[in-house]
């Protein structure tokens, strides 16, 4: 059984600790105490995949000495301390988790629009630690009715969008990667004139950290906004400039400040914190202990897919630029990785050639789509494969891959095909993702058959006799082998196939008792 090395170089939460811990190819090293030149010299060159936090520079000097790695998963959204770059080129994938402190920063970023327009902590701060109760010092604002600019909607600048209508805001929207519909849909405001946001009352901002991006308030911007405008920031520090922050607020043009995140962390001598109209926190947008179980889970999952093979998710550095895509297309492409990773289990012999084909909007994508395939499919390789090699790989082993658009699905608003012939035969498999998000198979084989792409499954072919069943179950339970899902199909050529997820490894022997029934025509098992 081939074991792949993950090393854990920052903390994460123990629930992510222990998935590691507990997958049986995994060999698990947990470096996050270790001194960090230690760390690189000695650990990383034996890693497959590196998690990392805030805590540990991906420099060149990392990077020189990542010999065998194929991924590195950032836990957490910002890859500010991560050089994509020269990942890239040696053909590293990087990764990130940017959805699993959403709600923390979402709620985090609400937490410091109330409390600068109601200067909460400095009323508390005057009864609790002052003992003075003086209520006509305090006189606020209220949100409603105020016009709040969004800079960036994503994950999280969509969420507090929803939140702040909720306060009955009037919220106008800036993000010129988005559809305009994402926001006119929720009977908000988009607009393309930055100026617009400038005008608002309170502006947040929610993007990443990037040249683009940084300094994108300055003194410049400052001056056009209204007098007494309230800022907040607990996206990533530098997107509002610094001196021109505490000029604006000492001058009064900026009359309050909520700010989670600086440009030097730890900012304990920030001059910011000299300023009587400001509230601070330090980086705490991730700090709750929903998020921060998220982070390290999904950190965890994301690594052992990545080790195995499986998926990339949340690669940083596609083959494709993900600004001119757009968002329902990266669930598909991930997709069709996991499909060729299933199809190379259930058919283990020499590809002679991949056929992946689209259908509904996914069909003008289906180049990429082919190449996510392919890293799926030649997962098992003996080579190092990703989005970087994997079509020079495929035309080094003789494989040939073929994209075909099949405009329109009849029956799905998109679907994906894949067909991968060896020279054993066959297989091929249908899949779309629904209105929920959950990727789903929908034929194998000319099987009509639906299941989620998911766990440990059984792919169990017979001859359509009574029976069947009743035996198959027999056997797992014999074998101690729960089952989760079961899925039945029929064809004309009266045969059945039955798609068994279950919630343990399946040992070779219990297969083999499966084959040993006289209706079997084949049985496989495949893990994602």
């Amino acid at each position: 059984m081939q074991k792949y090395t993950v090393v854990v170089c920052d903390h994460i939460h123990e629930a992510g600790l222990k998935m590691l811990q507990e997958d049986e190819n995994i060999n698990f090293i947990m470096a996050a105490d270790v001194d960090k030149k230690e760390l690189v010299e000695t650990i990383i060159p034996k890693a497959d995949v590196a998690i990392t936090r805030s805590s540990t520079d991906v420099d060149e000097f990392f990077i020189e000495h990542a010999v065998n790695m194929k991924a590195i998963v950032r836990a957490g959204v910002g890859v500010d301390n991560v050089n994509i770059p020269e990942c890239s080129k040696k053909g590293i994938i990087v990764m990130n988790v940017p959805t699993a402190n959403t709600i923390a920063a979402v709620e985090l970023t609400m937490t410091h629009m109330l409390s600068c327009m109601r200067m909460f902590p400095y009323s508390h701060d005057h009864l609790k630690n002052q003992r003075v109760w003086k209520r006509e010092k305090w006189y606020g604002y209220e949100l409603k009715g105020k016009k709040l600019g969004i800079i960036g909607f994503g994950n999280i600048g969509s969420r507090v969008a929803k939140r702040a209508k909720a306060f009955e805001m009037d919220i106008v929207a800036y993000d010129p990667y988005i559809e305009p519909s994402k926001v006119t849909d929720l009977d908000m405001t988009y607009t393309k004139n930055f100026d617009d946001i400038l005008a608002c009352d309170v502006i947040t901002i929610h993007t990443p950290k990037n040249q683009e991006t940084i300094n994108i308030i300055d003194k410049e911007e400052i001056a056009k906004m209204k007098d007494g405008v309230v800022l907040v920031n607990c996206a990533r520090g530098g997107l509002y400039n610094e001196d021109a922050l505490y000029d604006g607020l000492k001058s009064g043009k900026i009359r309050f400040a909520g700010i989670d995140v600086f440009v030097k962390e730890p900012a304990i001598n920030n001059k910011l914190l000299d300023l009587d109209n400001i509230v601070v926190s330090p980086h705490l947008g991730a700090n709750t202990y929903e998020s921060q179980y998220n982070i390290g889970t999904q950190a965890a999952q994301n690594a052992i897919a990545a080790a195995k093979g499986i998926a990339y998710p949340n690669a940083m550095n596609l083959p494709i630029d993900e600004s001119k895509i757009p968002p329902f297309v990266k669930p598909f492409l991930e997709m069709g990785q996991k499909i060729g990773f299933l199809e190379s289990q259930i058919n283990k012999s020499k590809i002679i050639s991949i056929k992946v084909k689209g259908q509904g909007e996914i069909a003008d994508y289906v180049d990429s789509l082919a190449t996510f395939v392919t890293v799926g499919a030649l997962s098992h390789s003996s080579e190092t494969i990703n989005y970087v090699n994997a079509d020079f790989v495929a035309k080094e082993k003789a494989i040939e891959v073929e994209a075909v658009n099949l405009g329109d699905s009849k029956v799905y608003k998109n679907l994906i095909t894949v067909k991968i012939t060896t020279n054993e035969g066959t297989t091929s498999i249908s899949a779309t993702i629904f209105e929920d998000g959950l990727q789903r198979i929908v034929a194998i084989d000319g099987f009509d058959i639906e299941f989620p792409l998911k766990g440990d499954m059984v792919l169990f072919k017979n001859s359509d006799v009574p029976g069947v069943i009743g035996s198959v179950g027999t056997i797992l339970a014999d074998n101690n082998v729960n089952i989760s899902d079961f899925s039945l199909a029929r064809n004309e050529q009266s045969e059945a196939l039955a798609v068994i997820l279950v919630d343990n490894v399946v040992n070779d022997t219990t297969l083999s008792q499966l084959a040993s029934l006289d209706a079997c025509i084949s049985v496989n098992y495949a893990r994602l």
